[in-house]
């Protein structure tokens, strides 16, 4: 192996090394006793089922992490990358049908290695405690709907990769931050209104108190929303959530069926609060500059791996190609992620706290939103002590527990 090739390895072990450090840590700061502020929410029995239920679903992905880890670095030293190439390169097709074939092969056996982990988790897991509410048949007929929109929408955007770095030179990468840009903006029109209904079924909010209580929420916060949306996640799931999609006149709100049929109109109407903050704070303009600002860093270390013929070399591959390259980065893809994404995390975190503010001004009920999310963490068995590393790494939002006491702290100012 060369010299590339073990600095490759050290930070893949590095990164897998402190990434199970964190789990650990995570299951070692479970706490057996209920926070003093969730014990009218937990009793000893939800809170054992929720510790249990996080042991679980963190050895499942501390298996699956090591598997893919060991399926990875076996596949490298049994120089599967240059067979493959060689293989795809023996075909005579172009450059770029090229890549699209040795990119499927790949993201294929990926998708093959991982189903038995998905179904593992879905049908025993979330079984066992409670949440799942897949059937086979909606099991396969998502797999087969996600395949379609990977075929219908993933090749075209890959087919476009592969022909900027290819035709485009050193400037390439620019011009691919730019087709991103572009795309992600499209995507937050096209997801809600093409691609969302695919998997769930949206129906307009029947009048009444709900209804009522939510539409003077979003005027009051002078938040223009003409249609509430129910969605049914019950389908798949017991868990709960809210959301804003779309831009614009797209813009609409979706309520999870299961979040109206458990929580009071008070505690929905301070959710929807709470989402309107995140449109009235800028935060999805913010947290879309940061990852597009992310993306571009990408595309730019993506520019120096596709022509660096020592990555190349570190797995066995003569052939320096765009494809090669972009698979090549895509492995170091984590470690490197990793780092851009600690600044994004925070800034998330953040903005949560801003939105839950936001909400208790509001609607001048602290207590609605925290009681919101004391019934949510209890529904969804949210771990209430994760270890702040773990945080660190992981958390788009704040702990829960953390979000009670700062909904306390802004409501006695």
């Amino acid at each position: 192996m060369t010299g590339i090739g073990w600095i490759i390895l050290v930070l893949l072990c590095v990164h897998y090394g402190v990434e199970r450090l964190a789990d650990l840590l995570n299951l070692r700061a479970l706490s057996r006793k209920v926070p003093p502020s969730f014990a009218g929410w937990y009793d000893p029995d939800r809170h054992a089922k929720s510790r249990a239920y996080l042991k679980n679903t963190t050895g499942l992905a501390m298996v699956e992490a090591s598997v893919d880890l060991a399926i990875l670095l076996a596949f490298w030293s049994a120089r599967g990358f240059s067979f493959l190439d060689r293989w795809v390169s023996g075909l005579g097709f172009s450059p770029i049908v090229s890549g699209l074939v040795f990119i499927g092969v790949l993201v294929s056996a990926r998708a093959v290695f991982s189903l038995p982990f998905s179904i593992y988790s879905t049908f025993v897991i979330e079984e066992r405690f409670g949440f799942n509410r897949t059937t086979w048949p909606l099991f396969l007929s998502d797999r087969i709907k996600s395949l379609f929109l990977a075929l219908l929408l993933g090749a075209p955007l890959l087919t476009g990769l592969l022909w900027f770095f290819e035709n485009l030179g050193k400037t390439a990468w620019l011009w691919c931050w730019i087709g991103f840009c572009l795309v992600v903006l499209v995507l937050q029109v096209v997801v809600p209104a093409w691609i969302l209904p695919l998997f769930n079924r949206f129906t307009p909010l029947e009048p009444g108190d709900l209804k009522n209580a939510v539409l003077a929420c979003a005027r009051a916060a002078g938040f223009p929303v003409q249609t509430v949306f129910v969605m049914d996640g019950s389908k798949r799931s017991a868990k709960s959530n809210a959301f804003f999609a779309g831009l614009g006149r797209h813009r609409r709100l979706v309520l999870f069926d299961t979040l109206i049929d458990n929580h009071p109109v008070f505690e929905v109407v301070a959710v929807v609060a709470h989402e309107i903050g995140h449109y009235k704070k800028r935060h999805l303009q913010w947290q879309t500059l940061a990852a597009m600002g992310q993306a571009g860093v990408m595309f730019f270390l993506l520019s120096v791996a596709v022509s660096w013929p020592d990555l190349f070399t570190a797995f066995y591959v003569s052939n320096v190609s765009v494809y090669g390259g972009l698979v090549f980065f895509s492995i170091l893809y984590g470690p490197v992620a990793w780092a851009l994404g600690l600044p994004v995390q925070a800034l998330s975190r953040h903005h949560e706290y801003q939105a839950d503010a936001f909400a208790v001004n509001l609607t001048g009920n602290g207590p609605a939103l925290a009681d919101a999310l004391k019934r949510l963490s209890a529904d969804n068995m949210a771990n209430l002590t994760p270890h702040p590393f773990y945080v660190l790494l992981h958390y788009s939002h704040p702990p829960v527990i953390d979000r009670v006491q700062a909904i306390e702290k802004h409501e006695g100012h």
